[in-house]
C-alpha cells in the first residue's frame, strides 16, 4: 500500500465547493468577495474617492475582482507584491439571439469562448449561469445548476469514418446544446425562463452574460484519493489559492513591509484586452490610486511600482503519461510536486533568473516544494497575464502555478496536494 496523500484536505474541501459555485467569472469574484469580507475587507466603488486608512479594500469590475490590505502606517511609496490569475474558462456563450432549433428540437445558440476542448463538452449535463442585466442598469446572478442542456454526440452508426479519422467537430454546426422540444422556435424563451428562475418581473432583462456549464461536481480520484478532479481549474484554482492567501495575511499580526495585493482578471482565455483584463487598466489604476490616496505624489507612484513584484499563478502542464514525448524531455512535472516555475525565453512567460530567486524565496519559506516547467522546442508555448502584467505596469514579474492534466477541458485534473503548496507558497510571498 502507498502512504495517504497528505493534503490539507479542509483547503482543498474549501476549492472544491468554490468551484461548484463559481460557474462564471462573475461568480467567482463575488465568491472571493464573500471571503475577502469574512476577513474584514470592505469593497469600495471607483466613482468614490478613496481615502488612505489602512486596511482590507477590494474593488469589483464585472468578472474580475482586485483586492489589497494596506498595513498600519505604510509609506505612500510602500511597494507591492501581487498575486495574479484569470477568472475566464473556455465554454459555451449565449448568442444574442439564442433561441433556435430543428426538427422538434428546440436549442441554445452558443458561441465558441476560448480555445476548449470541444469534444469533452459532448454528452455531458449542462447548466446555465451568468449576469443579467435589468433595465434599470442593475445586474443580478443567475445559476441553474442542474442538467438543462446537453450536447448530443453523433452515433457511430451515422459516421463510421470516427473510428479511423478521429472525431472532427464543426463549431457552428455540432456545438449547439438542445435544452427541449417543440416545433415552434419563439424568441424570448430562454430569456423568459431565466427571469423566472432569478425572481425577476417579466421582460425587465434587457442585457445577458450567460454561459454554459458541467453541472458534475469536484470530487476526489484515485485509490488514496490522491487526485482532484473538477471543472476550471484553469484558473479559479489559483483564485482561490489567491484570495485564501490574501485573507491569511491580512489576518496575520505580523507587519509586512509591502501591501499584498490579488488581482483577478477576466478575459485571458481570449487575449486580456478589455476593460476587466490584464492589458487593461485596472490594475494600474488601483494601485495608483492607493499611492495618491496615502497621500503620495507621481515619484511615490514610481519608487512604489519599482519595488513591486507580481507572481502570475495560472495552471501549466503536468508530465502526461501516454504523450510524455509532447513535453519537454528534461523538464517532467509531476502533480502533488509542488507548484511550478514557468519559463521560456522567448517571452511568453515573464520569469527571469531574479524571478527565480524570488519564488525560491517564498517556496523555501513556506517549506513547499516546487518543479520547474518548459515547453519541448518543437511546440508552441502557450502564455499567461504574466508577460502584460510586467510590460503594461513595468512591475517585476514571476510566472507560476500548479500543473495539470486535461487543460481546458470542462473536467480538469491535478493533484489534490498542489493547490494547498500553491496557496501556501502564495502566503509567504505576499508575507516577505
Amino acid at each position: 500500500m502507498t502512504e495517504p496523500a497528505r493534503f490539507d484536505r479542509g483547503h482543498t474541501d474549501d476549492l472544491m465547493t468554490f468551484l461548484a459555485a463559481s460557474p462564471t467569472p462573475y461568480h467567482a469574484v463575488a465568491n472571493a468577495a464573500e471571503r475577502l469580507e469574512k476577513a474584514g475587507f470592505k469593497q469600495v466603488a471607483e466613482t468614490d474617492a478613496w481615502d488612505g486608512t489602512s486596511g482590507g479594500k477590494y474593488v469589483l469590475r464585472g468578472g474580475a475582482i482586485v483586492a489589497w490590505y494596506v498595513p498600519e502606517g505604510a509609506a505612500p511609496h510602500t511597494p507591492f507584491r501581487i498575486v495574479g490569475a484569470h477568472t475566464d474558462s473556455p465554454n459555451l456563450r449565449v448568442k444574442p439571439l439564442p433561441d433556435s432549433g430543428a426538427h422538434g428540437w428546440r436549442q441554445v445558440a452558443v458561441e465558441i469562448y476560448g480555445g476548449p476542448l470541444l469534444n469533452s463538452w459532448l454528452d455531458r449535463d449542462l447548466g446555465i449561469a451568468g449576469r443579467l442585466t435589468l433595465r434599470d442598469g442593475s445586474t443580478r446572478l443567475v445559476n441553474v445548476d442542474r442538467p438543462l442542456l446537453r450536447v448530443p454526440q453523433l452515433a457511430i452508426h451515422l459516421d463510421r469514418s470516427v473510428t479511423a479519422d478521429g472525431l472532427k467537430l464543426d463549431k457552428q454546426r455540432h456545438m449547439q446544446p438542445v435544452w427541449g422540444l417543440g416545433r415552434d422556435v419563439r424568441d424570448g424563451d430562454l430569456i423568459a425562463f431565466l427571469e423566472e428562475t432569478a425572481g425577476i418581473p417579466a421582460g425587465e432583462v434587457t442585457g445577458w452574460d450567460l454561459m454554459t456549464h458541467s453541472v458534475e461536481p469536484p470530487a476526489y480520484l484515485g485509490r488514496d484519493h490522491e487526485l482532484l478532479a473538477g471543472p476550471r481549474m484553469d484558473n479559479l484554482l489559483s483564485v482561490h489559492a489567491g484570495t485564501a492567501a490574501l485573507a491569511a495575511v491580512a489576518s496575520s499580526s505580523s507587519q509586512s513591509a509591502s501591501i499584498p495585493v490579488l488581482a483577478a482578471f477576466d478575459h485571458e482565455e481570449n487575449g486580456s484586452q478589455s476593460d476587466t483584463g490584464a492589458d487593461g487598466p485596472l490594475l494600474g489604476n488601483v494601485l495608483e490610486r492607493s499611492v495618491y490616496a496615502r497621500g503620495g505624489s507621481f515619484e511615490d507612484r514610481a519608487r512604489a511600482f519599482a519595488g513591486t513584484v507580481c507572481l502570475s499563478s495560472d495552471t501549466g502542464h503536468a508530465v502526461h503519461p501516454n504523450y510524455a514525448e509532447r513535453h519537454d524531455p528534461t523538464h517532467h512535472p509531476r502533480v502533488n510536486g509542488g507548484p511550478i516555475l514557468k519559463v521560456n525565453v522567448n517571452n511568453r512567460y515573464a520569469t527571469d533568473g531574479s524571478g527565480r530567486a524570488e519564488f525560491t524565496a517564498a517556496c523555501e519559506a513556506a517549506d513547499v516544494p516546487f518543479q520547474s516547467f518548459v515547453s519541448n522546442n518543437s511546440m508552441p508555448c502557450g502564455t499567461t497575464i504574466g508577460p502584460i502584467t510586467a510590460a503594461r505596469h513595468g512591475i517585476k514579474t514571476v510566472d507560476i502555478g500548479v500543473a495539470i492534466l486535461s487543460m481546458h477541458s470542462v473536467r480538469e485534473l491535478c493533484g489534490a496536494d498542489d493547490p494547498f503548496l500553491l496557496a501556501s507558497a502564495l502566503t509567504a510571498f505576499l508575507e516577505r
